[in-house]
């Protein structure tokens, strides 16, 4: 009984996905409709037979009809499958025919595709591969150095876009030879004025020279000459140095009597002041000495011996007070005496300062001419060291214009190789004209003074 109803849930699950599936429009609605009747009939009974067996109610399981029941349903599952074999036969046809009619476009739009490529094709080849041809036979033409033949530019595509830039390569191409051409030119004068200014520059290296040994003599009469002055000058730096600082010394010395005396005065304000405060202590003393006498005379007998003390106290105190009076009125006159001192020690310590001043001054200007004088040797020196080097320096320009002269010799050479070299291009002959005709304009000079002519050759030997 657990087996069956097993079967029949798994029966009603199946119903159920059946029934999810999508129906073809062209079923019948009546047999689908039919087939769920008669199977909702044949659910409904296989699940009373259930019931009946789980109840124990066998009599009725064996009366209930459930055989009649299944072949109402076979009856109409067979009939729903032969609907089903009738559709999917149609189906099939129908298929078939929508592979021919795909076949037979496909056909066609390849026939389309093949006539599309032609077409491309013979485009391409009219607009890329023609125009490409004609632009390698002028690539070729260039290589070849033929700068004259023209470059045709069709259309503003990617193609005409290389047209363009190789025609413009051509005219920079033809531009940069007819320069270097004229370069080749220019440096042929320019050799030709290197040698002329080669002549010029030997003569006057010569006469340079000769300047030069004149010159070297006279500056070594003059170097002896200011040798001299610099040594009288030292001597009486030296003298003049000694002076100064013996007159520092005495002036140091003054400096130290000044300061003792100023410290006496100052030691003697201060015994002026102690004995101020020894007078006012015996001032003080004298006054307690008066009020202890006032005090016993008070007591009577019984201050009597006070009285005794007291009167001695007092006399103390004045011969202190007399004793400080008088070593007072010396202390005055001492720091008097002390300040005249301290006035005259200064004085001559500022005249001391004075004479140390003038005897300094003195030694710095013998200094200034000590050293004004070794500069002036030293410049001397420096300028026979000019003279020697300039000496040398004509001689290196010596051997310089021989060197430029083979150099010239060589820029010649160069330039003939280099004209051979260009000579393999072909260019316009009015734009060569017209080029070589500026270059004779710009290299050829008119006949100078000589000194014109070296400078325009050594501007031209810095341009080589």
């Amino acid at each position: 009984m657990q087996s069956a109803s097993i079967s029949l849930k798994q029966a009603e699950k199946n119903w159920a996905d059946y029934e999810a599936l999508p129906r073809d429009p062209r079923q019948s609605t009546a047999a689908a409709a039919e087939i769920k009747r008669n199977y909702d009939i044949y659910h409904n009974a296989l699940a009373e037979l259930i019931q009946l067996l789980g109840a124990g109610k066998i009599n009725e399981f064996f009366d209930q009809p459930t055989q009649g029941y299944q072949d109402g349903f076979e009856k109409q599952y067979v009939a729903y499958m032969e609907q089903n074999d009738r559709l999917y036969d149609i189906a099939v046809s129908d298929n078939n025919a929508s592979y021919s009619q795909a076949m037979w476009i496909l056909v066609g739009v390849m026939i389309v595709v093949l006539a599309v490529i032609l077409a491309v094709w013979f485009g391409i080849k009219a607009s890329l591969v023609a125009p490409m041809n004609r632009l390698i036979d002028s690539i070729r033409h260039i290589a070849g150095g033929d700068l004259v033949k023209p470059i045709e530019v069709d259309g503003s595509n990617e193609v005409g876009q290389l047209a363009e830039s190789l025609r413009h390569m051509q005219g920079e191409l033809m531009r940069t030879v007819g320069d270097v051409r004229n370069g080749a030119n220019a440096i042929y004068s320019g050799a030709s004025e290197i040698a002329t200014g080669n002549n010029d520059l030997s003569s006057r290296t010569e006469q340079q020279a000769a300047s030069l040994e004149e010159t070297a003599a006279s500056m070594e009469q003059l170097t002896a000459t200011v040798k001299q002055n610099a040594e009288n000058a030292r001597q009486a730096s030296h003298l003049a140095l000694s002076a100064s600082e013996t007159a520092q010394r005495g002036g140091k010395v003054v400096d130290n009597v000044v300061q003792t005396m100023r410290d006496i005065s100052t030691s003697s304000q201060k015994i002026a002041d102690i004995i101020s405060v020894i007078d006012g202590i015996a001032f003080q003393t004298n006054i307690l000495a008066l009020n202890a006498a006032v005090e016993a005379a008070r007591a009577g007998e019984q201050g009597r011996g006070f009285a005794v003390v007291a009167g001695e106290v007092r006399n103390l105190a004045q011969r202190s007070a007399q004793a400080a009076r008088e070593i007072k009125s010396l202390i005055e006159d001492s720091v008097g005496k002390v300040d005249v001192g301290s006035t005259l020690v200064e004085s001559a310590g500022e005249t001391m300062a004075e004479i140390v001043s003038a005897v300094t001054r003195v030694t710095d200007i013998m200094g200034e001419i000590a050293s004004a004088s070794d500069e002036q040797s030293r410049g001397i020196d420096q300028v026979g060291l000019a003279v020697a080097e300039m000496d040398r320096v004509t001689q290196q320009n010596a051997a310089l214009v021989e060197e430029s002269a083979a150099a010239a010799a060589a820029l010649e050479e160069q330039a003939s190789r280099l004209t051979e070299a260009v000579a393999v291009f072909r260019i316009q002959q009015q734009q060569q004209q017209q080029r070589e005709a500026s270059a004779v304009v710009k290299t050829v000079t008119p006949a100078t003074p000589r000194k014109m002519a070296v400078a325009d050759s050594e501007e031209n030997w810095e341009t080589f």
